[in-house]
Order: C-alpha cells, then structure tokens, then sequence
C-alpha cells in the first residue's frame, strides 16, 4: 500500500532564548501513515501531537532525521509549495485560519494564491461548500456564523486546494456536542467517499474510534498503534499514559474489577448495551 506519510528518525526540539534549554520534542521518531487512512493521533498535552501536525505540512522541519509526504521530502525547499498544496491544515479555532468577509471569497483564497484559473475555483468553491453543507451561506459574513459552521466554511477552505491528505488539529476542541458531530461526520464522508488521507488530533475518544487507526504519542514515542479497538481495549495502559478509553469501555472494564466478563472491545454504546444485556441474561 502506498504510504502518504514516512518518517524516519524524526528528532525536533523547539528554539530557546539564548542561554535556556531547548525543548525536545521528538529524538528518534518512526512512522508510516497509509494513503487513504483515517488515523486519530492521541496522548496527553506536550506529548508531540501539534508538533508532529505541523511535520507533516512542512510547517516544522526536522532537526534530524526526515519527513515524506507523498514521496516529497520536507527537508527539500523545492518540494514545500507541493507539499502544502497537497496537505491542508485545519486548526481548532477557525477564526485564524477564515481571512475574508464573505464565505465564498474565504474558500476561494486557497486556489487564488496557488493560481488556479478563475472559472476552476467558482467550480471548487460551489464544490467545496456543497461537501460541508454551506453552499446556501456562501454570501454570509463569516463572523456571523456559530463556531460549527465556522469550522465547515475553514474546512471547505482545504478541500478546494484539492489536497490528497487534510490534517486536524483539535479542530472540535472550540465547539459544541451538535458542532462537534457536524464536523465529525465531515470528514468521515472525505475520507471514504474522496479517499482523502485524515489525519486527526484530538482528545475526545469518541471521534478517535471514528478512524482505522489509533496512535498514542507519549514523550516523543509512540505508546500504542493499533485499531481502536485495539488500542482502547488496554485500559491499564490507557490509564498509565494518562488517558481514558470510551465511556462504554471503561464502564465494561470497571464491571471486571468486581468479577464480570465482559470483552473490552464495545466502543460504541449500542455495542455495549448488547454486551450488558448478554451478560445480565447469563
């Protein structure tokens, strides 16, 4: 399968005033992220999640080691605009990355700035704001909109530079349970009906079961790989790297402690309540 993302030995610390330590982030960081995946990066605040994020849009580069997206490497000046045309950033407030006063000139200033012809980008924009629902707020103000919408208008922003991979960074940390769901969904619907690499940081457990993939960074490393069900089965090391699994997990998982059977895969809560009722029918 080819690989979106390949990094080798990735080492990055952030620069420090003269006379202070630098911060390390990573020292020895390895991993592949496949084309088309959906992929929820987890861990606790300063573990590396942000950091590695900006990795792969080129916005950090390697202190040591490399970074590929695509085949192109970070490190190469060449490739940059390449890479940042063919990875799309959505970041948690959406009022820094909305730059305009009308919706559709928003969406539109992606492919502007990378020259796409005139008549192409009125066809992106419709295109991108039908995919998030807001085609019918194409002529609003973006600063009256809720943050849910908000976040809709940042991403269609993305999906009109036509990239092949969009990375998330908190991008429902801002919003409400119905905004949250909104996106959510979003960008479950790009990645199985456009094929596009996701690539999701956050913290809500919920929306990392959404994915194929689960990794937890800890310190610079990774602490865990697998599917979700995978990765959110282990609860005592879930636990140790100072994180919760889903609700409907911890539930089963508490119900062990006190002598119950129950698997510790049932991440959503029509899983877990036909576990419960199996087990209450034993």
């Amino acid at each position: 399968m080819k690989q979106a993302v390949e990094i080798n030995h990735l080492a990055y610390e952030y620069p420090s005033p003269e006379g202070e330590l630098s911060i390390q982030v990573f020292r020895d960081l390895s991993l592949t992220i496949a084309k088309g995946s959906f992929v929820a990066v987890l861990g606790r605040n300063g573990c590396g999640k942000s950091t590695l994020a900006k990795h792969l849009n080129a916005i950090c580069l390697p202190s040591g080691g490399t970074v590929y997206v695509f085949g192109r490497c970070t490190g190469n000046e060449e490739e940059l605009m390449e890479i940042r045309r063919t990875v799309g950033m959505v970041f948690q407030n959406p009022d820094n990355q909305i730059v305009a006063n009308v919706v559709e000139e928003d969406v539109a200033f992606a492919p502007e700035n990378l020259g796409v012809e005139s008549s192409e980008i009125r066809r992106r924009v419709d295109d991108a704001l039908k995919k998030v629902g807001m085609y019918d707020y194409r002529t609003h103000a973006p600063h009256l909109l809720s943050g849910g919408q908000k976040q809709r208008v940042a991403i269609a922003g993305v999906i009109a530079m036509l990239p092949e991979c969009i990375v998330l960074d908190e991008p429902t940390a801002m919003l409400d349970p119905q905004g949250r769901r909104e996106v959510m969904e979003i960008i479950a619907k790009l990645n199985a009906e456009r094929d596009i690499t996701v690539v999701l940081i956050t913290h809500h457990m919920e929306e990392a079961a959404m994915a194929d993939r689960v990794i937890i960074l800890d310190r610079g490393q990774v602490a865990a790989d697998g599917t979700p069900r995978e990765v959110f089965s282990q609860v005592e090391k879930l636990h140790e790297l100072g994180l919760a699994p889903p609700e409907t997990v911890e539930l089963c998982w508490a119900m062990n402690e006190t002598g119950a059977n129950l698997p510790l895969d049932a991440l959503s809560c029509e899983e877990c309540a036909e576990v419960l009722a199996k087990w209450l029918a034993t």
